[in-house]
């Protein structure tokens, strides 16, 4: 009897280390390979180092020196040859096929930490998977106390699904400085990305120093300030002071590459032309069509286009017409290339609404001269020119999709943002096709960055809680999304570079609300261009980006809960009451509510089948719980807001 008590208690035993190494394995983005063993590595008060002499990993060994020594307290040193270093880093003297060139192997024993790669940004990838399997107070940045610093032992072989794993900032609507933008690279190059697209120019500002146009920045860099509901603000009056400016410095720019670089993170300038160029026309008048006649200078928020004719209301394009353009872009693009080594200039296209160029002489005399027929075979011809100028700097061309409207040049790489319903569509094509699959199926590398998935300025809880903009776009959506388009055959395939999550920053102020509306969105498209598509599951996404939510807390990273806020899905029954019924993202949450406009917590109702509001209320409060403890924020929603859009959308179905 005693010895079944035994092996049953060894089996309890057994299963609860297992139970407890399983839990704190949550990395994201998932691994291709986790092989989970018994035990632990322990950090020792000595730590040694053994690394491999080389540049490229020189920064990165500075970083996990910092990383686990401020926290721990702990002496960590670095050697070159030290058979009995605890943490070793490899490169394989015979590169493992399987691996690539950002593949890593990684083993913990309970003696030692092995991180082995074929190229030094395999290594950097492990060390970031290493560090997730430590506890979250490994991230923090002042001595903590009273913890065991252990990681589970494991085998973890890893590599990429797609190249390109790339994020976007809009530095233009809302300019960001040099700091900020290296926190975000910091911040992105825990969870693989390697590319960071910065948007450096638009209607509301050029943000990069071009030393031969002075003005770009003199007088394109500055707005009137404003805060309030973006695209709603009434025009500048002329005795504004223009004291809302920001722009980076060539020697900004030289340092933030460098600093991307040390951390394996590619940066992709864009400059956004034809359209998008007000602040440019601003600088120099003449670059548009109408001289700068329709130009109220830089924008500040107000609206400068009606979206619902597509018609523009002042002059933000460029003249396709007029020479002095492209040597203004030739000019522009010698800077721009010497300060990006990468590969890619992005040079917009989207959005060029034609009001002007079709009121323009010298258009119709270049659309006569060229056998032009349509506007988007003016885009077109400028497209081209425009991606001779960019291989004449020694660098590839891409744009938005519009750059296949009226046929796109020979080389051209399309970063495809419209989805399936409203996608750029090439001669001969099938309709309702989007971009990148009508690009790639000719032939063009695709970056995948469609709108209704990663689109992350969209809202991403009810309306009522965020800052307005087009559209919303929840988590789960995100975490969705497979780059690689289902209509494109073996052969095509290799045309999908990979894919980017785009933060347009209209209604982001700040820094804190960039980091809380890319994260964790940016955790599901992490996952969706790193993690093998067959792997993903979304129960234990969610558990992985909650152990991550604990590091970023000890980091101070700012990111949004709402995927702990419930959906509201109204409807109005045969009698025209209202029924409302409540859909949470996450599985596993307590939902309570309130008719009487108090606050409810655990004690008040709890939410299980649609609800039909009483006849007198004026709001619905809810807030969720997990295991009796809040966990979401607490909503109020007005009833006559959710009447709306029950109504709204019976008369959308109407029609």
């Amino acid at each position: 009897m005693k010895k079944s008590l035994l092996f049953i208690t060894n089996i309890f035993v057994s299963s609860l280390i297992f139970c407890q190494t399983k839990s704190q394995i949550a990395i994201v983005p998932e691994p291709v390979s986790i092989e989970q063993k018994a035990g632990y590595f322990t950090l020792p008060q000595n730590i040694t180092i053994q690394t491999i002499e080389t540049t490229d990993l020189k920064q990165t060994v500075v970083d996990l020196q910092k990383r686990l020594s401020v926290p721990t307290g702990y002496k960590v040193s670095v050697s070159g040859n030290a058979p009995n270093a605890v943490i070793k880093l490899e490169l394989n003297k015979t590169a493992n096929p399987t691996l690539g060139n950002e593949g890593y192997f990684l083993s913990v024993t309970p003696k030692n930490i092995t991180i082995k790669a074929n190229k030094p940004a395999g290594v950097f990838y492990g060390v970031q998977t290493l560090m997730q399997l430590f506890p979250a107070e490994i991230e923090d940045s002042v001595l903590v106390k009273d913890i065991a610093w252990k990681a589970p032992c494991v085998e973890i072989t890893d590599y990429p699904r797609f190249g390109w794993r790339g994020l976007m900032l809009d530095v233009a609507r809302h300019f960001f400085t040099k700091p900020e933008v290296e926190a975000y690279i910091d911040q992105m190059s825990k969870y693989k990305f390697n590319l960071l697209h910065l948007h450096l120019t638009d209607d509301e500002g050029w943000r990069v120093e071009i030393k031969s146009l002075p003005k770009l920045t003199q007088i394109g860099a500055c707005r009137v300030y404003k805060v309030g509901q973006f695209g709603s603000f009434a025009p500048p009056a002329a005795n504004e002071p223009r004291t809302d400016c920001g722009f980076f410095t060539q020697g900004d720019i030289k340092e933030m590459v460098q600093y991307a670089k040390e951390r394996f993170v590619n940066i992709m300038p864009e400059i956004d032309v034809p359209g998008h160029s007000l602040a440019a026309i601003t600088a120099y008048p003449d670059l548009s069509c109408s001289g700068g006649v329709k130009n109220i200078g830089v924008s500040s928020g107000e609206s400068i286009k009606d979206w619902g004719t597509h018609t523009a209301i002042y002059d933000d394009n460029l003249c396709p017409a007029n020479e002095n353009v492209y040597d203004f872009l030739d000019k522009v693009l010698t800077e721009v290339a010497a300060l990006f080594p990468f590969d890619y200039i992005h040079m917009g296209g989207d959005e060029t609404f034609k009001t002007f160029w079709k009121s323009s002489d010298a258009v119709t005399a270049l659309m006569q001269k060229e056998n032009l027929k349509t506007y988007e075979e003016v885009q077109s011809y400028f497209e081209k020119r425009l991606e001779k100028i960019v291989e004449s700097k020694g660098k590839k061309f891409m744009g938005w999709d519009e750059i296949l409207e009226g046929g796109i040049g020979a080389n051209a790489t399309v970063m495809s943002w419209r989805g399936p319903h409203d996608g750029a569509v090439a001669a001969g094509s099938a309709q309702n096709a989007d971009g990148g699959t009508v690009a790639a199926k000719m032939g063009h590398n695709v970056v995948m960055s469609p709108t209704q998935y990663v689109y992350l300025d969209y809202m991403q809880s009810d309306r009522i809680m965020e800052p307005h903009i087009y559209a919303s776009l929840r988590l789960n959506k995100v975490y969705s999304f497979n780059p690689m388009p289902s209509a494109l055959t073996g052969d095509e395939q290799k045309y999908i570079l990979g894919a980017q999550g785009n933060l347009w920053t209209e209604q982001v102020y700040n820094f804190r609300q960039v980091e809380y509306m890319t994260w964790p969105r940016a955790f599901a498209v992490a996952e969706d261009t790193w993690s093998q598509n067959e792997k993903k599951n979304w129960n234990d996404f969610i558990t992985r980006i909650e152990a991550q939510f604990k590091r970023f807390d000890v980091e101070e990273v700012k990111y949004a809960p709402s995927m702990y806020d419930p959906d509201f899905i109204p409807s109005l029954t045969a009698d025209s009451s209202l029924k409302i019924e409540l859909k949470n993202e996450v599985n596993g949450l307590d939902i309570h509510y309130s008719f009487d406009n108090s606050y409810p917590d655990r004690f008040y109702p709890k939410y299980t089948q649609p609800l039909i509001a009483p006849k007198e209320a004026t709001q619905i409060k809810v807030i969720t719980y997990r295991n009796g403890k809040p966990i979401g924020r607490m909503i109020s929603m007005p009833l006559n807001e959710l009447k709306r859009r029950a109504e709204k959308k019976n008369n959308d179905d109407d029609d």
